[in-house]
């Protein structure tokens, strides 16, 4: 029986790791929270989200051909590319800061602002053609259910993280020390590696 909150499970916390690494999309979060309060928050995920539908649909109807006979390969690519990604995290977080630069695109609507952010950030498309197709057909193995389990994971880890921040920088500060935010992208570095070894030993028995 697949383990749907479990799946959940993961894909919230992986998209923690994401989320809370300081890019575009969450500086133009930090930026629009200033004047338009906490809802810049979720507004700003609905516009990342929306994006991200548009991948999900590309990864499940392109790549789902690669399920059964060339899992090998997702497993591979997937779980190498989480352990790069967390060892970059891990050195990133020894002099990671909030950037106050604002990125293009965040002077424009919320929603407007999460779309062109994560269009424009190569790391969205990176992440998306390593991890994350990996992890989708991983879950998708499972299910239709199951990677919609994933992906509500992922999405609530943004709509969670983007919130806090707004809700925050609505009151004037950041919630986070400098010394405390490198704390949590060390860890969430730490996480991304531990995960990509256990999925490249065990990504079967994990997604069912």
């Amino acid at each position: 029986m697949i383990d749907l909150f479990g799946i959940f499970f993961l894909g919230l916390m992986i998209g923690f790791t994401g989320a809370i690494a300081p890019g575009p999309t969450l500086i133009a979060t930090i930026h629009g929270a200033v004047k338009g309060g906490w809802m810049v928050g979720p507004r700003v995920t609905l516009g990342h989200a929306l994006v991200e539908v548009l991948m999900v649909v590309l990864v499940i109807g392109g790549l789902s051909v690669f399920i059964g006979r060339y899992s090998w390969v997702i497993a591979i690519v997937g779980g190498g590319a989480l352990v790069v990604f967390g060892i970059l995290t891990i050195i990133e977080s020894r002099t990671a800061g909030i950037p106050v630069t604002e990125p293009p695109g965040s002077s424009r609507g919320p929603v407007l602002a999460g779309i062109i952010t994560s269009i424009s950030n190569p790391y969205f498309w990176l992440w998306w053609l390593t991890v994350g197709s990996a992890l989708l057909i991983g879950a998708l193995s499972g299910g239709l259910s199951s990677a919609a389990a994933f992906i509500a994971g992922h999405w609530a880890a943004d709509l969670i993280w983007y919130t806090i921040v707004a809700a925050s920088m609505h009151k004037g500060k950041f919630l986070i020390a400098e010394r405390g935010y490198r704390a949590i992208l060390s860890i969430c570095g730490i996480f991304l590696v531990g995960f990509g070894v256990f999925y490249l030993v065990s990504f079967r028995v994990l997604l069912g």
